[in-house]
């Protein structure tokens, strides 16, 4: 096993490049550039949804209160959408 891997580590030619000038180029920035366009969007749009989740969550327990505040105190004069037709 180990004199395959001899004969194949020999039998690569040596590279006519500097391997310390090699860049991966126009078409390696713009991969990379898309990938954190479309991260940031991501991250965006899971922020936009957490704020939404959140103020609903808020007008809940709000409207929630009202109805439990209103309930317990008959006297309250209500709204005129609170009075029956």
């Amino acid at each position: 096993m180990t004199s395959l891997l001899s004969v194949v580590l020999a039998a690569t030619p040596d590279p006519d490049f500097d391997p310390n000038t090699v860049t991966p180029g126009v078409v390696g920035f713009l991969v990379f550039f898309l990938i954190a366009l479309a991260t940031l969007l991501l991250c965006l749009d899971v922020v936009r949804r957490i704020r939404r989740t959140t103020y609903r969550a808020e007008i809940k327990a709000r409207l929630d209160a009202e109805v439990a505040a209103r309930d317990a105190d008959p006297s309250a004069p209500t709204t005129p959408s609170d009075k029956p037709e």
